[in-house]
Parts: structure tokens; C-alpha cells; sequence
């Protein structure tokens, strides 16, 4: 055996000897690093004659190949098993059930929105939408609100600070009645040749839900809330079909023909007469308690033409009413504040 077959065994074992990665790069720098062993006999080769450097030479090169291979051949045993170890370590039980993915369900504000839309469908009215910054002309203007009355305020509502081509100021809606005249002037206008001619419009039977904004926040109030306003425009609609209409979405919504309704006069820019809707229950533990759950009243004429049709000639009833409250009504929750806090062991119980 020459001295580069025993100097490749001796790599070769102090390779196959290193317990770590780092023992390891040790001992390539014992064999190739600037002062290893291999880089010394080459630096030799300059005291010896031309033809035995050439020999030499091509002779420590052999020897720096074995010791480069048994070098790579250590790092990827080294590599193989710590990924055998990690395998193990990480290693899936396949005779476990399977993780299944969990059952949502709809937000209980959302299950009140389409049990609304569903009951008031059924009474043949349709559902608006519209835009969560209005006009102040729309929020209030058009809704017969004073200018100096104190929704107007920005300790009341959110404003945003830019207007629109007509020069109004724009918010974030604190309710949505302009749903109810957007749809009302656009009912108007379509049908407006027909009113010119002294025919009869069709109805305007229509509810308006969504979000709605106030600065205003406790147990029982949230900045972003939910609203749902109602609008029956006609020739020949009164407050008793009000009051029928309302009794009857109650008792589909709770469920209870027992339920119990009192209308209590109240005021209203936007409707005269108003009368705030109160309810209370024949049984549970809210029975024979009033509580409130609405407004309403007759349109205010002024109203009625800001919707671009005549008050002498076309009259009904709005009410409003808050889906949050109905919510925690049906199902007793005592406290706003759990339908917008995402706690999803509150959240579960309603899937």
C-alpha cells in the first residue's frame, strides 16, 4: 500500500468516524483545507524533476478524488438519516379518523334578514338596495329632517369629508330610509306618464334592510348596526293595513299567534301621525313585558313629495325596525355586543 492509499483509508475512516456534520467538515480540513495534508504534498511537487511531478501529480489527484467521494458519500449518509429521523419523528398514524373540515353556519343577524325578506315576500313586497354613503340631502333633506335637527350632528352621525356633483355632503347612512326614496322616485318615474294621464300607479310595497351607521356604542348599542325600513305607497292605503301588515310579520316571525302589539303615539319628521310599535309575549320569561321593536306612522306629506309623487293623491305608511334587537329577542341574547365580537362558542350555537 503506497502513502496516498493509507492516507485515503485514514480520510475515509475519520469520515465514516464523524458523529456530526460539523465533525465532519473537521476533518475535511485535516485532509483538504489550506493545511491539510493533500494540499502539502502538493505544495511539494515543485522540488521534484518534471517528469516525476507529472507522475506525482496525477497520483495525488487520484487520492483527492477518493477523499472528495468519500467525502460527498458521508454528507448524504449524514442527510439520508436525519431525514430517516425526522420521518420517524413525524410519522402519521394512518389508522386515525381524518380531520374533518368544520360546519359553518349563518351569522344569527343573517338567519333575521332572510326570515324578514321571506315573510315580507310572501306579503308581496320586494327588497331595495342601495349605497352606504348617502347624501345628506337623502339621509335627511328628502326624510323632512330639520336642518338643525340633531341626527344632522357629527356627534350623531358619521360624515365623510367630500360631497357629491350637486354640492350635498356625503355619510355613512344612520338608517336606510334612502333605500325607501331612492325606490320610491324611481317607482315614480317609470310609472310617470302613466300619473300624467290620471291612471292609477301601482302599489309601492317595498323594505329596505342593511347596515347602518351611528356614533353610538354600549351593551345595547353598536357603531355598525343592522336596520330594516318598510314602505306601502298608494292610492288608497291606511294605517289599518299598517297595523295588520305589522301584526301579522310579528307573529310569522315569532312564531306565536298570542303575541300581543300596541301601537303608542310617538313623533317623527317623516311620518304623521307616528306610532312607536311595542309587543310583549303571552308566555316565556318576557311574558306580559312591553317592548319596543318599531317605529312607524303615516308619510309625511312632504315626504311623499320629495318621492316625486302628489300627497293628495297618494298616501301609506313606513315603519322601521332593528333586526339586531329582533335577533336577540328569538333567540334571548341579553347583550348586542356577542353578535359582533366573533366568539365562535357563542357563534356555534346557532348553526
Amino acid at each position: 500500500m503506497t502513502d496516498l492509499d493509507a492516507l485515503v483509508v485514514t480520510a475515509q475512516a475519520d469520515f465514516s468516524a464523524a458523529p456530526t456534520p460539523a465533525e465532519l467538515e473537521n476533518a475535511k480540513a485535516r485532509y483538504l483545507g489550506k493545511a491539510g495534508r493533500l494540499t502539502e504534498l502538493l505544495k511539494g511537487l515543485g522540488a521534484l524533476s518534471h517528469d516525476e511531478k507529472k507522475t506525482r501529480g496525477a497520483e495525488i489527484n487520484q487520492a483527492k478524488q477518493r477523499i472528495d467521494a468519500a467525502l460527498t458519500a458521508r454528507r448524504q449518509a449524514m442527510a439520508d438519516a436525519e431525514l430517516d429521523a425526522q420521518l420517524r419523528a413525524e410519522a402519521l398514524d394512518v389508522t386515525l379518523p381524518g380531520r374533518q373540515r368544520g360546519i359553518g353556519g349563518l351569522h344569527p343577524v343573517s338567519r333575521t334578514m332572510e326570515r324578514i325578506e321571506a315573510i315580507f315576500g310572501s306579503m308581496g313586497f320586494d327588497v331595495a338596495e342601495g349605497p352606504e354613503i348617502e347624501t345628506d340631502w337623502m339621509s335627511f333633506t328628502a326624510l323632512n329632517n330639520p336642518e338643525n335637527h340633531p341626527a344632522r350632528s357629527m356627534q350623531d352621525t358619521f360624515y365623510v369629508d367630500m360631497k357629491d356633483e350637486a354640492g350635498h355632503w356625503l355619510n355613512l347612512r344612520p338608517h336606510t330610509s334612502p333605500m325607501q326614496v331612492r325606490y320610491a322616485r324611481a317607482h315614480a318615474a317609470k310609472h310617470a306618464d302613466l300619473i300624467a294621464g290620471g291612471g292609477v300607479m301601482p302599489e309601492i310595497r317595498v323594505i329596505a334592510p342593511g347596515r347602518t351607521y351611528r356614533i353610538d356604542s354600549d351593551a345595547t348599542h353598536s357603531p355598525m348596526f343592522h336596520q330594516c325600513e318598510g314602505l306601502w305607497i298608494g292610492e288608497n292605503v291606511s294605517f289599518k293595513d299598517l297595523k295588520v301588515v305589522f301584526t301579522d310579520f310579528c307573529r310569522k316571525f315569532f312564531e306565536s299567534d298570542d303575541l300581543q302589539l300596541r301601537f303608542r303615539p310617538s313623533f317623527f319628521p317623516f311620518t304623521e301621525p307616528s306610532a312607536e310599535i311595542d309587543i310583549a309575549f303571552a308566555s316565556g320569561p318576557l311574558k306580559g313585558q312591553w317592548l319596543e321593536v318599531a317605529g312607524s306612522g303615516q308619510v309625511h306629506p312632504t315626504v311623499v313629495r320629495n318621492y316625486g309623487l302628489d300627497p293628495e293623491r297618494h298616501i301609506g305608511f313606513a315603519f322601521g325596525m332593528g333586526p339586531d334587537r329582533l335577533t336577540m329577542l328569538r333567540y334571548g341574547v341579553n347583550d348586542l355586543r356577542l353578535f359582533f365580537d366573533g366568539d365562535l362558542r357563542f357563534l356555534q350555537q346557532f348553526r
